[in-house]
């Protein structure tokens, strides 16, 4: 089992090496990686939900005011798109936010790309590459965060929690956005499932989104935290208290996937 783990690992990082980042030491109040989830169970509607909702962010004054109200007033950002692999083509390197022009014309970026999507979910390996990228930076900065954002439990590649772990351990913090706007009947808990499988490190957090309408608002609120390093209880709270299966998405592909598609679609 350890060894297919290894094997789908290796599958779902080896599209996309981290890039090299312009930085050259400089200060930054935040290095943060929006991870952005383009697997084939996020439905157009969705997709179009994601992508408004980060341009949408990206551009508010409140989010430019948090970024200027820093010590730095200015922090490090990078995006990729992923599924059950992340391809060199779905990442946007490091840039450097330190106002609106930035602010805009990092939002023009994620704007211009074409909508896809791709089989798999592999937060396991969005992590991955998510720390690779942190590794990277050129920057100096006392934080660092993984911003991931789905609609389903990891099928492919590691075992999520064990590369939460390790870049926990690493000192990243990883906050997550679950989207249960069309939830799957199998997977009925994913707020709970992040919670549990996907978030960590200090001040991480989990922000679900129940309906459409509060997207553009939920990843505000989201960016506006990981930015300004506060938490509100408020909007990352999970009612749920009973633990889940960090194998679930394993499990589901196995019987559900596997048997009509055994090698995943690269």
């Amino acid at each position: 089992m350890l060894a297919m783990f290894g094997l789908l690992a290796c599958l779902a990082c080896a599209e996309a090496a981290p890039l090299p980042a312009p930085g050259d030491g400089a200060p930054a109040d935040v290095e943060l990686v929006l991870a952005v989830d383009i697997s084939q169970s996020m439905d157009e509607h969705e997709l179009t939900l994601q992508r408004a909702g980060y341009v949408e962010a990206l551009r508010h004054p409140d989010f430019i005011n948090a970024v200027r109200s820093g010590s730095n007033g200015r922090i490090a950002l990078a995006y990729f798109e992923w599924a059950g692999v992340v391809r060199d083509d779905g990442v946007i390197a490091w840039q450097i936010i330190d106002g609106e022009d930035s602010a805009n014309a990092f939002a023009d970026r994620i704007a211009a790309r074409p909508f896809r999507s791709f089989r798999g979910t592999s937060i396991s390996g969005a992590i991955g590459f998510g720390a690779g990228l942190l590794e990277r930076t050129g920057f100096s900065a006392p934080r660092r965060v993984i911003d991931i954002s789905g609609d389903g439990p990891n099928n492919t590649g590691l075992p999520v929690a064990a590369m939460r772990d390790d870049a926990v351990a690493k000192g990243v913090v990883i906050n997550g956005l679950p989207i249960l706007i069309s939830p799957s009947p199998s997977v009925s808990r994913l707020d709970r499932y992040y919670a549990d499988c996907v978030t960590g490190g200090a001040g991480s957090f989990v922000l679900p989104i129940y309906a459409a309408s509060e997207f553009s608002t939920a990843i505000r609120r989201k960016l506006i935290q990981e930015v300004s390093g506060l938490t509100d209880a408020r909007y990352i709270r999970v009612d749920d208290a009973a633990p889940v299966d960090c194998l679930l998405g394993e499990r589901l592909r196995q019987r559900f996937s596997d048997p009509y598609f055994p090698e995943l679609d690269r």
